[in-house]
């Protein structure tokens, strides 16, 4: 009976890890002396192999309790096999309004996972580069410690 549990379990843990094998990209670039400058993008690159199928695009942030803030603004930059870049401006809230970090806890740092594209199509196969670049008044912006990019088929 012992053995037969031991099994399952050893099944159920490998499913659930390659489960997690399908994301195309899934990187995080930490931030120097967690201090994010504007002029230092976290930048990704990736390659679309089938533009048929859809994505979902979510972006990582990890902050310390001492960030001065409750939301992040961030500009991204999509450049695709046609070297047309795309840009647009995402807020992200850290905090809800009574100050409660929203992030998953893990000792001293919060992680936040916001969707960049749900159900994304990109337009055509070939390397994509994705540049995340900090847009606050606060420069440095202190406090975050990495970001990251993860593509996902669905």
């Amino acid at each position: 009976m012992k053995l037969k549990a031991f099994l399952f379990g050893i099944l159920c843990t490998g499913l659930w890890v390659s489960c997690d094998q399908t994301a195309i990209l899934n990187e995080n670039n930490p931030i120097d002396n967690k201090a994010w400058l504007y002029t230092s993008p976290s930048t990704f690159q990736f390659h679309i192999s089938d533009n048929t199928k859809k994505y979902d695009v979510l972006m990582d942030i990890r902050h310390t309790p001492e960030y001065a803030f409750s939301n992040l603004f961030v500009l991204i930059h999509q450049q695709g096999p046609d070297k047309k870049r795309y840009t647009f401006r995402k807020e992200v809230k850290l905090a809800k309004p009574d100050g409660k970090w929203t992030g998953k806890s893990s000792g001293s740092l919060y992680n936040n996972q916001t969707i960049i594209h749900n159900d994304y199509q990109f337009p055509d196969t070939g390397l994509y580069i994705v540049s995340i670049e900090q847009h606050m008044r606060e420069n440095p912006l202190k406090e975050i410690t990495d970001i990251g990019l993860k593509v996902i088929p669905k």
